[in-house]
């Protein structure tokens, strides 16, 4: 497999802090070089792509067009409509074309979405979502809205299958990128969903999400989902501190993208859901603009 730029999102290098390692520790993929063109190799079947946005569309379909299946960065592009277009050459290709919304991995969301599907909860009618990360920097530039909410609100999608349909959104602060975004949503089949997502204070001993959880209510019962775990507290001289237990969101969406090639499969996460966050994301905007509740788009990938 070959890395595609190293740009990053935010203030972490995902190609080189996320996805080089998790490839090089899967026995199913091997590394053969970095390169942002070039796609036709043959030894090449898999491009894992972090290029900046600008370059975003060009890059993914260049490497589909070469017959290559993909890992892209989260979010897909800045648009839905760049999204869109990037869907349109996956479908053309029938390769895996894998948006990096690794949250929806975390054994905690499986086990939900596993426990919904088996009607454990009945009905669901509404989840409460939290998606809070502490410190790390300064707020991304484009917003937590782009950046934080999708991991929250791609894994209420994947634990109910219900699409957005109209989103409500307060966000803050006013005068700069959003730091912090809460979500009122409305789902096919008239379930609801409130989703508070964003980036707090540094809080000692923590690195990551601070606050990670689902709970989700339904007509026979309730399910509180805390996607912090399983973890470790480390206690000594230098302070407290956690680290997550087992297998890492990363690793488990690398088992998915392999098995999805080595099967012929589509991976259950493809260009449909990220242009259903951008979707989203744009709603979003609108109602934050408006100060009412806004319809989410077309989430058909032509």
């Amino acid at each position: 497999m070959l890395l595609a730029g190293s740009a990053g999102v935010g203030h972490q290098d995902h190609q080189s802090q996320m996805y080089a390692p998790g490839f090089a520790a899967h026995p199913g993929f091997e590394i053969v070089g970095a390169s942002e063109d070039g796609f036709d190799r043959p030894d090449v079947d898999v491009v894992s792509v972090c290029v900046p946005f600008e370059r975003r569309v060009e890059v993914v379909t260049a490497a589909l067009r070469a017959g290559k299946h993909v890992l892209v960065d989260k979010p897909v592009a800045l648009t839905s409509a760049e999204c869109a277009r990037i869907a349109a050459v996956a479908a053309g290709t029938g390769l895996v074309c894998l948006p990096a919304y690794h949250q929806r991995f975390n054994p905690a969301v499986r086990r939900a979405r596993t426990a919904v599907a088996a009607g454990r909860v009945g009905l669901p009618w509404n989840v409460q979502a939290d998606f809070l990360v502490a410190g790390g920097g300064p707020v991304w530039p484009y917003g937590e809205l782009l950046n934080f909410a999708p991991y929250a609100t791609d894994a209420v999608h994947a634990i109910t299958g219900l699409p957005v349909t109209t989103v409500y959104a307060l966000a803050g602060p006013a005068d700069g990128p959003e730091n912090l975004v809460t979500l009122c949503l409305t789902h096919e089949r008239g379930m609801t969903s409130t989703v508070v997502a964003g980036r707090t204070a540094p809080i000692a001993g923590v690195r990551g999400p601070s606050l990670h959880r689902y709970r989700i209510s339904g007509s026979h019962g309730t399910l509180l989902a805390d996607a912090t775990r399983p973890r470790v507290t480390v206690r000594d001289e230098k302070g407290e501190r956690t680290a997550w237990a087992g297998h890492g969101t990363v690793h488990r969406m690398l088992g998915e993208l392999h098995a999805a090639i080595t099967g012929g499969r589509p991976a259950e996460l493809g260009p449909a859901d990220g242009l259903a966050a951008l979707l989203l994301v744009e709603a979003a905007r609108k109602s934050m603009e408006s100060g009412r509740p806004e319809p989410v788009g077309d989430q058909e990938a032509s």
